[in-house]
């Protein structure tokens, strides 16, 4: 079963920088959309970046200018850029990707999630 595990996470400054990082694993055989979403104490989850296969993004309206999203298919793996980071940027943090994969009754393609990484930015 395909895992993702995600890293990067911390407690930043305001105005600050963090890279978040999400490496896909298991009986892979092609990964689709990738992605993050976020999720702060008594809010929803909420989409943060958005990358397809060929590379095209899209980003909420709240980290546009300041985000970047991209992906290393070799790797599979994605990446979160996030600058000029901002208190109300505080959440946990979750990676996803679309997924084709393996198991033992055949081949299926679904959504996969991490497990989560705390991105905590002070004023």
């Amino acid at each position: 079963q395909v895992q993702l595990v995600e890293s990067g996470g911390g407690l930043v400054q305001a105005g600050g920088s963090l890279r978040l990082s999400c490496a896909a694993s298991g009986s892979i055989l092609s990964i689709n959309a990738m992605g993050w979403y976020r999720q702060a104490p008594g809010k929803q989850r909420e989409l943060v970046a958005h990358i397809t296969t060929g590379g095209s993004t899209n980003y909420a309206d709240s980290v546009k200018g300041r985000f970047t999203i991209s992906r290393d298919n070799a790797k599979n793996t994605v990446y979160l850029q996030m600058n000029s980071l901002k208190p109300e940027d505080t959440a946990v943090y979750y990676c996803y990707c679309n997924v084709r994969e393996l198991t033992d009754v055949g081949r299926r393609t679904r959504d996969s999630w991490g497990q989560g990484t705390q991105v905590t930015v002070s004023s």
